[in-house]
């Protein structure tokens, strides 16, 4: 009690100054108050006084006495201290009733009723207890006092009074109505309110029923809202009564069923306006709740999808009852929605933060979905943007609709700004799809929007960021409100075309988002949308089920008129259709004319969506082919994007995404765009006139080049430019292709079928060349230029590969010489001094292109030498790499047929109009202009183009001395060309296949040195099988035409002497041998290779072509199997010629189509389709005599004709010394040329092939030898007659000259004959051994390891035959005059046998002796055994020249050989008895007919053997000089035969001393080879009787 009032030293001391402390205290609490009462402050203070007082006076500190003397002094001081007394003893009263104390309890009884008379039993009565009360006698009983005070209570609360009531009163309520009625808006509420007050005090009336007569009056005059509004502010301050007071009122009209007047809802909002009423407190007393609204909103949503559903469902019952039950539900009287119509009393206010509020509660687009809420709304949207409209919107000269201002001090602002109209645009996309119901407001808002975009668009810096929320607002707008309007709107195709003029300004991918989200969004939130999308839905089902190619205008008509509002439902249904059925695509097309821009724009989207739908397979089920879905998308896309003005930027960057994430299947949908919109098309169906026409000018490729027509593609080409251009997708493009083509191979793994990549290759490698020649064509030099990198860039940064990179700098390094051209053409022109003539102006344009060349094309080759490794360079020069790479086919060739054709057809097409007497003679008129026209321009493009040939020629004849160096070898530069250049060019396009062929043969034409024509030729027609196989398709058809286009040259050059006496005898690329002509003359002498050699050699290159061509067939591999068939039917013009040849290919192909029949049904239709060619080709094929001149095996009466004609030779040669001078001369020496061996080293590198048993068993290196022998003496082959009389005087005239030769000879026949039989017969059997694998051929293959191994015995074979050759040469001084040693590696079951022909021989010298034809061992005919006793019976003892040391090396060689290939045989025949007899064809009787047959024969060949001269004798002959000019034929003259006779005599004695070892040698030698051969053969029968036994089991 530190700060008690009372204290216990005032209680001691009260008597004396305590009390008066105590009532001056009291009396300075009281001082300050009024006669209205205590103030709180001072009631505070005395409170405490008093209670503490009392406090002790209970505890007896006080006495009761002093206590009550006290208190009545307090009651004199202030009228309210007994109230205040009556408190703080009722306060007291509840704390001693609670205490156990009943002492202070009864003291403050006594306390209490000594003091009631000084407070009043009245104010004890309100604050006591009813006990208390009773205790003190206040009063007499509290059960009676309690019911007395319930009683009263009511009475005075709920008991109205009748004065109350209007009826009774009806004075003085009249009277106030009058008074609210006759106010005006401008009167003071403080008059009407004194005027109320005091007709209430007046006639005693209910305040809360004047209020609401105030609000009734405020109902009829809401203009009057200034006067009522202050008028309830002052009448009552309460918000929530007024809360009540309104919501009563919505009660009653909710409970009697009554519709809400507006004026009730008006009140509201304006009282809501002005604060005096909150939207919480009003918001539940209207009707219905928010469980109501949602749950019917669910209910509409629900029907509307139900009604979508029926609409797509086939339904069989009648469909009235459910129109009656429709009409029913609209028959309906619509709830009265209290909650709503508020809201659209506040929107008509312009109040929108508490409409937003009302819309915020009620379920999601609900409160729009209000006909009258969204008629609302729109006018307020209207009456906003009304100011910016008129100033920016506007139409020049329209008269604009009035639609009024908000005049509300509360309501929103019109912005006066463009930056301000974000809020506004906010508003604007609550109203969603039902903006529709005013159309009016779709218009401004379009008009303002365009103008946004405008503004946007054109400035820069601060404004633009002001406009960014504008913008953002703007797209939320076309997003959410006027798209969806748009389908709630039918048949207004003006509003679509003003709906294109905004939509049109921004980005593709603005665009495309807007109309993903209107379509697959906005129609699944609004109940109208769904039922819109059904109704469109079942429209464009019906308007597809009718349309046909007779009514296209008809349905088009509708389908445009659908596409105006539902555009993306009508073209999702459409595009799902012609995925279904391609038949469609035309139709559908040809009815899409009426189309808005806007709907051409959404169908593009469309059609993207489609192509990008994830759940749709771009493979069919094989995985091999494209879908047919995606191939009739891109047929649409082909023919829609040309016929219609549709921007293809977005179909572009789609294709381009694709390609950047390594998809490559929508590249087809690129392929079609600008196969349609340009008129450009690759295919390989292509005709050979359609690939010349593609050598020609630009109208000559439209007219000629194509399957369709191109006609009227002007602009689209234009427009498709333009696209590609834009955002530099062209470049991009481009680049993506080639990266993409070279990827393609090894992104797919062994999962995915080699069918189908080489299927998705082709597609981009074709792509590429449409978009490559499309730019080419319509892009000028200067935006080619801008966009393509350099040539070093793409290859190097971008990798792309080369064939790739020059395909697109190509045009620009044309255009760039002819910009070049024409720029010096232009300062000739200038310059007048210079009068020339017509010839002197041609040369002067010549000179002025090479000009333009040699200025435009260094700084290429620059570029160019970082793209290869220099030792490629070493080879071919830089220069010649960009020539080949820069040219095309129209800078080599003229294709005057095709613009003869062409003109021929022209001129028809004119006689065909004047004999149209249908046609209206100004049509007919027309189209006779245009066609004099084309052909007069058709005319001049031949003429520039003969001109342009011309001057690329003369740069060629100029250029071509530095293409290949003086220190490269001929083999090594054909290898960097062939590989850098032919090759990766070839199969490119089909037109650069003809390229490649033409560029050979003009190199050729050019006499270019260093440049072997033969061996390049030969190069391209070794084995091809890996070229073959790995080509895919497409690359097999351009490879298959470059073959065809070499072999046409050949063919050409085979089938005419002077045509290749005139093209091709004095040309260094057809140089056999350079030879210098003395040791004193400095010239040197180039042999050619003559016409019956080069025929050879063409059976050489049909022969390999059919070996290599069989082993892809024969290899069950489906890409090989194709592209041969392919390839086969690409050159069967000029492949096979030859009967034999013929036949092997069409057992092969028989053999297939017999066995893919059900199996592979495609490689079936090729092989029938090949077959059937074939046979018709049958009679065109020659016999192997007639296509080159065989040579005839020696028969027993032959064998003195060729010794007779011999000595007729040696006579004939007499006769002309100067050329046997120069062929014998001791100083002459032979220079072998780099190019001789190309045709050997080409073919190492490829693996054994087996042969076929039709194949022929003389190679050409053979024929070839026999006929170069032949003409070289210098006079046709003898007839028989003529070779009789010849052969008569030759051994007449040679009889005694020979007589020591044959004796010398005879010795050493018999000592090397025991030492040769067994060679000879081992020979004939290995060749029967082989027939007879030849007649098993398919049936069993060889392993890799088996392939290697005899690659690397021939290797060694050859390399044997070299070094024992060349100390041959360098002992006797001899010349080699080999052009080219052709090589072919024949496959074998059970032996592999190396072979090597050459190419052609000298026409001057014996190609025996050095080698030109070098026989395999072990290959030994019957027809060599004959050849060998011509020799040795002519040779007149040529072995004795042959020194010891070469002749023991060469039979060592030999005979080492030999053993290595029996062992290699012995191997691959145990390997093959492992793998076991699965494959054969054979029947049991065949097998064992043709074992018997084999054994038979090798009897007779041991019997022929053993007659048969020595191998190592025939060897030594072979390798002198007089044996070889006497197996071939060669007429010496008598001078050369005396001086060979005294060299043989003199080498006669030390001939016998090396006799007499080699017949020791040749004895010990024989010995073993015996003992092997015994070995070998009993291996041999134990395995023909395993071979035998193995088949009886199997017949079992």
């Amino acid at each position: 009690m530190a700060n008690s009032v009372v204290s216990l030293d005032h209680c001691k001391t009260w008597d004396k100054s305590g009390k008066n402390e105590f009532i001056k205290l009291c009396r300075s609490h009281v001082a300050g108050a009024g006669d209205n009462g205590l103030p709180i402050e001072h009631a505070a203070g005395l409170r405490d006084a008093v209670y503490e007082l009392t406090w002790h006076c209970l505890r007896e500190n006080i006495k009761l006495e002093q206590t009550l003397q006290s208190v009545g002094v307090l009651t004199d001081m202030h009228p309210g201290i007994p109230s205040l007394l009556a408190d703080t003893l009722s306060v007291i009263d509840t704390e001693t009733t609670c205490q156990d104390n009943e002492s202070v309890r009864e003291i403050f009884l006594a306390l209490l009723s000594e003091s009631k008379e000084l407070i009043g039993e009245g104010l004890l009565k309100e604050r006591l207890d009813y006990e208390t009360m009773e205790a003190v006698k206040v009063i007499t009983n509290k059960l009676a006092f309690s019911q007395k005070y319930v009683r009263l209570k009511t009475k005075l609360f709920y008991k109205q009074q009748k004065f109350n009531l209007l009826r009774e009163e009806s004075e003085g309520y009249a009277k106030v109505v009058t008074e609210l009625m006759q106010t005006k808006n401008d009167s003071s509420s403080t008059m009407a309110l004194e005027g109320i007050k005091s007709l209430i005090g007046c006639f005693d009336l209910d305040p809360n029923r004047v209020l609401d007569i105030i609000l009734e009056a405020f109902e009829c005059s809401p203009h009057l809202d200034k006067f009522f509004v202050s008028l309830l502010e002052s009448y009552m301050y309460e918000p929530i009564t007024l809360c009540h007071m309104l919501g009563f009122k919505f009660q009653f009209y909710k409970e009697e069923d009554i519709a809400t007047p507006e004026s009730l809802y008006r009140v509201a909002a304006l009282l809501m306006q002005h604060g005096l009423l909150q939207l919480d407190n009003l918001y539940a007393h209207l009707a219905p709740d928010d469980s109501e609204i949602l749950q019917k909103a669910k209910l509409e949503m629900r029907a509307a999808r139900t009604y979508a559903r029926n609409m797509s469902m086939v339904i069989l019952s009648d469909k009235g009852a459910d129109k009656e039950d429709e009409d029913k539900d609209k028959i309906e009287k619509p709830v009265d929605n209290q909650k709503l119509g508020l809201c659209e009393a506040l929107l008509n206010l312009g109040d929108w933060d508490h409409a937003k509020q009302v819309i915020d509660r009620l379920p999601s687009n609900s409160a729009v979905s209000n006909p009258q809420i969204a008629k609302a709304l729109c006018i307020l949207v209207s009456k906003l943007i009304d100011p910016l409209y008129r100033r920016y919107g506007q139409p020049s000269g329209a008269k604009p609709r009035r639609v009024g201002s908000l005049t509300s001090p509360f309501a929103l602002k019109p912005p006066t700004r463009i930056s301000e109209l974000g809020p506004v645009f906010q508003v604007g996309c609550v109203l969603g799809p039902y903006a529709s119901l005013d159309q009016v407001l779709l218009w401004k808002l379009i008009r303002l929007g365009k103008y946004i975009m405008k503004e946007k668009n054109s400035t820069k810096g601060g404004i633009r960021t002001d406009l960014e929320d504008v913008y953002r607002r703007l797209l939320s707008l076309c997003e959410m409100v006027l798209l969806p309007s748009l389908s709630m709107i039918e048949n207004n195709a003006c509003i679509s075309e003003a709906m294109w003029t905004l939509i049109k300004t921004f980005p593709y991918h603005i665009r495309y988002s807007l109309y993903g989200r209107w379509k697959n969004r906005m129609y699944n939130q609004y109940a109208p949308l769904i039922r819109m999308k059904a109704n469109a839905l079942d429209k464009s089902k019906y308007i597809m089920k009718r349309l046909t190619k007779e009514n296209v205008k008809q349905m088009g008509r509708q389908i445009g008129k659908l596409s105006h509002a539902n555009p993306g439902v009508l073209f999702d249904y459409l595009l799902s259709q012609i995925q279904k059925y391609d038949n469609f695509i035309l139709p559908v097309v040809d009815s899409l004319k009426y189309l808005t821009s806007l709907s051409y724009d959404v169908m593009a989207y469309c059609v993207i969506e489609a192509l990008a739908n994830p759940e749709k397979e771009r493979m069919k089920h094989d995985d091999t082919e494209l879908s047919m879905w995606l191939q009739s998308l891109a047929s649409f896309c082909g023919a829609v994007f040309r016929k219609y003005n549709i921007e293809l930027t977005g179909l572009l960057q789609y294709v381009a995404n694709q390609l950047k994430a390594g998809k490559s299947y929508d590249l087809l949908i690129m392929r079609e765009i600008i196969q349609k919109m340009s008129g450009i098309e690759v295919t390989e169906l292509m005709t050979a006139d359609q690939l010349e026409a593609l050598a020609g000018g630009e109208l000559l490729r439209a007219e000629g080049g194509y399957f369709s027509q191109v006609r009227n593609t002007k602009k689209s080409s234009q427009r498709l430019k333009e696209a590609l251009l834009e955002d530099n997708l062209a470049v991009s493009l481009c680049m993506l292709m080639s990266q993409e083509r070279f990827n393609i191979v090894f992104k797919h793994g062994t999962e995915t079928h080699l069918k189908l990549v080489g299927k998705l290759y082709d597609q981009c490698q074709d792509t590429l060349v449409q978009l490559g020649g499309f730019l080419a064509n319509l892009l000028n030099t200067d935006d080619y230029a801008k966009h393509l990198p350099a040539l070093d860039i793409l290859v190097l940064e971008y990798q792309l590969t080369a064939d790739s990179a020059f395909f697109l700098h190509r045009p620009m390094c044309s255009h760039a010489i002819m910009s070049k051209y024409d720029e010096l053409r232009k300062q000739d022109k200038l310059d007048k001094s210079s009068k020339s003539s017509s010839s002197g102006s041609s040369q002067q344009k010549t000179q002025r292109y090479v000009e333009a060349v040699e200025a435009v094309i260094p700084p290429i080759v620059e570029r160019v030498k970082a793209l290869q490794s220099p030792k490629v360079w070493d080879e071919i020069s830089p220069q010649f790499y960009v020539t080949f790479w820069t040219l095309s086919m129209y800078d080599l060739k003229v294709p005057s047929n095709s613009y003869t054709k062409e003109i021929a057809k022209l001129d028809a097409s004119v006689a065909a109009l004047e004999d149209n007497k249908e046609m209206v003679s100004a049509k007919k008129r027309k189209e006779k202009e245009r066609f004099n026209a084309i052909k007069d321009k058709l005319k001049d493009e031949e003429k520039k183009q003969q001109e342009h040939c011309s001057r690329v020629e003369a740069r060629l004849k100029q250029e071509c001395n530095a293409w290949f160096t003086q220190r490269s070898t001929k083999n090594e530069t054909i290898t960097q060309f062939l590989q850098h250049c032919i090759f990766p060019r070839c199969c490119f396009t089909a037109s650069d296949a003809l390229y490649c062929a033409k560029f050979v043969l003009t190199v050729h034409q050019l006499k270019t040195p260093n440049f072997s024509t033969l061996l390049c030729y030969d190069r391209v027609f070794q084995d091809i099988t890996y070229t073959v196989a790995s080509c895919t398709e497409n690359e097999a058809s351009r490879y298959g035409r470059f073959l065809c286009a070499m072999l046409e040259t050949v063919i050409r050059w085979h089938g005419d002497k002077a045509i290749y006496e005139k093209e091709c005898s004095n040309y260094p690329g057809f140089v056999t041998v350079v030879r210098a002509t003395g040791a004193g003359d400095s010239s040197n002498k180039a042999d050619q290779l003559d016409y019956e050699n080069f025929r050879h050699v063409c059976h050489k290159w049909q022969y390999k072509l059919t070996k290599a061509l069989v082993a892809c067939l024969e290899s069950k591999e489906y890409t090989q199997i194709r592209n041969t068939l392919i390839l086969l039917t690409k050159i069967l013009p000029y492949f096979p010629l030859v009967q034999n040849l013929g036949n092997v290919l069409e057992k092969r192909v028989d053999k297939i189509r017999a066995d893919e029949k059900d199996k592979r049904p495609d490689i079936y239709a090729l092989a029938m389709g090949y077959s059937g060619q074939l046979k018709s080709r049958k009679p065109h094929m020659l016999p192997e005599d007639k296509f080159h001149q065989k040579e005839a095996k020696p028969t027993a009466s032959t064998l003195q004709l060729g010794q007779q004609q011999n000595g007729t030779s040696n006579s004939a040669a007499s006769k002309k010394p100067a050329a046997t001078a120069t062929a014998n001369n001791s100083s002459t020496a032979a220079v072998k040329e780099n190019g001789t061996t190309g045709v050997e080293e080409g073919s190492k590198t490829n693996a054994t092939k087996e042969r076929d048993p039709s194949t022929p068993d003389k190679t050409i290196g053979k024929t070839s030898t026999s006929s170069s022998t032949k003409r070289s003496s210098g006079s046709p082959a003898p007839s028989k007659k003529e070779s009789k009389s010849d052969g008569k005087e030759r051994s007449s005239k040679e009889e005694k000259a020979s007589k020591d030769e044959k004796k010398e000879e005879s010795k050493k026949e018999k000592s090397s004959k025991e030492g040769k039989s067994h060679k000879s017969h081992h020979k004939d059997k290995d060749v029967k051994g082989h027939k007879e694998d030849k007649g098993h051929k398919g049936e069993e293959k060889l392993s890799k390891g088996e392939k290697v191994k005899d690659h690397k015995l021939g290797k060694g074979h050859r390399k044997e035959e070299k070094e024992s050759h060349k100390r041959a040469n360098t002992k006797e001084d001899e010349k080699v005059d080999t052009m080219i040693q052709g090589e072919s590696e024949i496959k074998g079951h059970k032996d592999r046998m190396a072979r090597s022909w050459s190419v052609a021989s000298n026409s001057s010298q014996d190609s025996t002796a050095s080698s030109s034809w070098k026989a395999s061992p072990g290959t030994e005919t019957d027809r060599d055994h004959k050849r060998r006793k011509v020799e040795h019976s002519s040779s007149d003892g040529a072995s004795g020249e042959v020194k010891d040391g070469s002749s023991k090396s060469r039979s060592k060689s030999r005979e080492r050989i030999t053993v290595e290939k029996d062992r290699e045989r012995d191997e691959r025949s145990r390997s093959m008895e492992k793998k076991g007899e699965k494959k054969r064809d054979h029947s049991e009787g065949d097998r064992d007919s043709m074992e018997v047959k084999r054994r038979k024969e090798d009897e007779s060949s041991s019997r022929r053997s053993s007659k048969s001269p020595s191998s190592k004798e025939e060897k030594k002959s072979k390798s002198s000089k007089s044996s070889g000019d006497a197996v071939n034929g060669e007429r010496l003259s008598k001078k050369e035969k005396r001086e060979e006779r005294k060299e043989k005599k003199e080498a006669k004695e030390e001939a016998k001393k090396e006799s007499r070892e080699e017949r020791r040698e040749s004895r010990e030698e024989g010995r073993e080879a015996k003992e092997k051969k015994a070995k070998r053969e009993s291996k041999e029968d134990g395995r023909d009787e395993d071979r035998h036994h193995s088949r009886k089991q199997r017949s079992r």
